[in-house]
């Protein structure tokens, strides 16, 4: 082997990982700006769609996002009026945080581009291969939480 020309160890899985992540939040920040929305208070409203009626602190740790940063979040996102508050009837010293129409509505708009969007990132897989890379993902998720 001369010079450079030494084989090269490919890039390590975390490095691959990252990168999809961050062309995949690039890409779904440009989507939803048009809504007024960022990547990560869409990734919000679509976790109180699965569940809505979370605390703070649940949707933060389903939204990837710290405590901290989840206020400012719900309260933008509750200025614009896509998510409301109300007091949770089990336990009146928590608030829980819902989704409205006008949320659910803003979802249904962008839920054709951001499928566009997913079919794009897996169009050089099979259905097979996709659903292995989801089962994959899934697995790699689990063992690190």
């Amino acid at each position: 082997m001369v010079g450079n020309q030494a084989t090269k160890a490919p890039p390590s899985l975390l490095y691959m990982v990252k990168q999809v992540e961050l062309a995949a939040r690039s890409r779904l920040d440009d989507l939803v700006r048009s809504s007024g929305i960022t990547a990560l208070q869409y990734t919000a409203l679509t976790v109180l769609e699965r569940h809505d009626g979370l605390s703070a602190a649940q949707l933060a740790r389903d939204s990837f996002v710290t405590a901290q940063s989840i206020a400012d979040l719900v309260r933008s996102l509750e200025g614009r009026g896509l998510i409301r508050r109300e007091r949770n009837p089990r336990n009146r010293r928590e608030l829980l945080i819902l989704l409205t129409e006008e949320g659910r509505d803003l979802l249904g708009r962008c839920a054709g581009p951001v499928r566009e969007l997913e079919e794009r990132m897996v169009s050089d897989l099979t259905p097979h291969q996709t659903e292995q890379l989801r089962q994959a993902l899934s697995k790699a998720w689990h063992a690190l939480s």
